[in-house]
């Protein structure tokens, strides 16, 4: 006689609300073009005597710093450069000594960069009003968090969970773990509740190994690099190409949705349920 199966076409799909929204920081929530990282990894390599350039800093960006730092050194231009400086490649040893200069650097000057993004304020008040959490989680190490989260409360940025990349013995991006921490700290029930909102390829394959909807910022985050004056200054043309490469990459990266800036996050939340109301899962 045969064995009867479970028809797995039939599996449970979770079919009510969003839950929470997990973001990113730099680009996301605060520092319009993500400067903040940038520019101080810049200054760190300088003090070793290593000229990099912002394009070439922005390509790792949303790694942990330390990672952040090796993944930098191994870039063919940079790598050339360290080799005809010091007649080797870079080492580990290396990468702790640039990331040790770069972490008071950081923590000291977070804050210049700290200006909320035109929109933030707003939709945190529209997600705690439509009982949704609200999480997050960075590239940055817990010292320079901290630090950040200072700045950010006086401006009446404030979050329930905010999760560094050294709170965990796992690491960071692009793995789930600091997504996953914030499901737990928030209570969420299921995975599928939830959005992770980020501007760099690293936060987009966090949430997607996380099994989390993914929305990418194009405009105010570090694919595009532009301040917000910039935005407003240059010429439309310009900004749109720069504007339309972000969204490409945000989605070949696998982001389920792109937006410009958070400003644009509570229609896609709308979308989102529509689509979890038929059983739609990310």
């Amino acid at each position: 006689m045969t064995p009867h199966l479970p028809d797995y076409r039939y599996s449970r799909h979770y079919q009510g609300q969003i839950q929470a929204v997990i973001f990113d920081w730099a680009g996301t929530l605060v520092d319009f073009g993500s400067f903040a990282p940038t520019r101080i990894l810049i200054d760190a390599f300088a003090g070793f005597d290593i000229a990099i350039t912002l394009d070439e800093a922005r390509v790792p960006m949303g790694l942990g710093k330390w990672d952040h730092i090796k993944a930098l050194g191994q870039q063919t231009g940079v790598a050339q450069r360290w080799q005809a400086r010091y007649q080797r490649a870079m080492t580990d040893q290396d990468v702790d000594a640039i990331y040790a200069a770069f972490l008071p650097l950081q923590t000291e000057r977070v804050g210049d960069c700290s200006d909320v993004i035109p929109g933030a304020l707003e939709v945190l008040t529209q997600l705690e009003e439509r009982g949704i959490r609200r999480g997050s989680c960075t590239g940055y190490p817990r010292i320079v968090v901290d630090k950040l989260l200072e700045h950010a409360t006086q401006k009446g940025l404030i979050l329930e969970h905010t999760v560094a990349t050294d709170d965990l013995p796992p690491g960071g991006r692009p793995g789930p773990w600091m997504a996953l921490a914030n499901v737990i700290a928030l209570g969420v029930t299921d995975v599928s509740a939830c959005i992770k909102v980020d501007d760099t390829i690293p936060g987009i394959e966090e949430g997607l190994s996380a099994g989390m909807w993914t929305v990418g910022l194009a405009l105010s985050g570090n694919e595009t690099g532009l301040t917000l004056q910039e935005v407003d200054s240059m010429p439309a043309a310009e900004v749109e190409q720069k504007r339309a490469a972000a969204y490409q990459k945000l989605m070949q990266a696998g982001a389920h949705f792109v937006i410009d800036t958070i400003a644009d996050l509570p229609a896609i939340i709308d979308l989102i349920e529509s689509r979890m109301i038929k059983g739609e899962r990310p």
